[in-house]
Parts: C-alpha cells; structure tokens; sequence
C-alpha cells in the first residue's frame, strides 16, 4: 500500500501563490454568513477577482476557502477580512502554513530556526538546502521536476517579501518581524507552537 506523502498537493502552490487580496475579498464574504458555495458564486458572478477566466476564478475561490477553513477560527478570518494590511498578511501566511505542509516545514525548519539562532543571513542556498533534504526524505518530493521546484521557490521567496521577511526578492538578509497579538494567541489556543518561531517569537 503507497504511503501518502504530507507534501502531496504543495505543488498547488505554483499556480495558487500568496493570494492576499483574494484571501481579503473571500473572507468578507465570509462574514456575511453566505455559505461557501454562495461565496464562490458571487465571485464568479460578479468577477470580484478579476481573473480572466471563469473556470480560474472558481478555482481560486475554492483554493481561499480552503485556506480559511483551516485556520479554524472565525476571530482571525474576521481579521483578514477587516485589519491593517501587515496583519491580515501575517494570518494569510498562517493559512498557507496550515494549509500546505511544505511551506509549514520551510518557515518553521528555516526562518524560525534563522530566528531563534539569530541568524539573520539568508540565501538562495537555504532554500536549496531545504529542498534537498526535502528530497531525501519523501519520494513524492523527490519526483519533482527542477522546474516545479524553482516555481515553488520563487512563491516562497514572494511569501517572504509580502511579509517583510525580506525587502525584496534579491535580498540577502532576513529583517526581525513582529508576531501580531491576534495571531499569537490563535496560535497558542490551537496548540501550534512550534510555529511561533516562524514568526520571529519564543515562549
């Protein structure tokens, strides 16, 4: 029997990126008490991401759905839908990391550890690493293109930036980023964390 890896479907991720203004705009829709399949029927109807395609935009819409499920908590889809910018982007890339088990790994095994040895260097080679160890460790990973993988790269190098992890895609160093309180204690009642560190925090 084939083992299912935890990185199955993390490819996604090529083509769905960080999605923060669709995140925004699915989660208001949210707070109206629509149900989902009501919500990605008004995105569609009315084009609210302005995608050029029907079937892209429905898709899309799932894809935020998702994200927002997981989260779990109804405190913080409220958050993304009407807080400042830095803090609905902070609980979009909690999303992301509940969402996908690579970029969980990559800000908790990477950034976080940078974080907590105060390390602030960072590279094209941290991600790489991350990659090949990735690769040893799961089969399905391993069957990755080079191309699949450099597209995975590129969405967690743009994650970074959004979030001011780094200045720009080029950048060479990791700036400290503060943990909003909203998020912080999400986390905590959740019993995430191990992913406080992802974001520059330690109980």
């Amino acid at each position: 029997m084939r083992i299912m890896s935890p990185y199955n479907g993390c490819a996604s991720i090529t083509r769905e990126q960080f999605l923060f203004y669709e995140m925004r705009t699915t989660a208001k829709l949210l707070l109206e008490g629509i149900s989902h399949d009501e919500v990605i029927k008004r995105i569609v109807s009315d084009n609210l991401f302005q995608y050029p395609t029907e079937k892209s935009t429905r898709q899309m819409a799932k894809t935020c759905l998702k994200r927002l499920d997981c989260l779990g908590d109804d405190s913080l889809v409220k958050a993304i839908a009407n807080q400042p910018s830095e803090v609905a982007k902070q609980i979009c890339l909690y999303a992301m990391m509940k969402r996908y088990r690579l970029v969980w790994d990559f800000m908790v095994t990477v950034i976080g550890e940078k974080y907590r040895q105060q390390n602030f260097s960072f590279s094209p080679v941290d991600i790489n690493t991350f990659f090949l160890q990735l690769q040893e460790q799961d089969d399905y990973v391993a069957g990755w293109s080079e191309t699949t993988i450099k597209k995975i790269r590129s969405v967690l190098i743009h994650v970074l930036v959004e979030n001011e992890y780094l200045d720009n895609n080029r950048s060479d160093h990791l700036n400290p980023v503060w943990l909003q309180p909203i998020l912080e204690n999400a986390i905590k009642t959740a019993g995430d964390d191990i992913a406080l560190k992802a974001f520059n925090s330690f109980l």
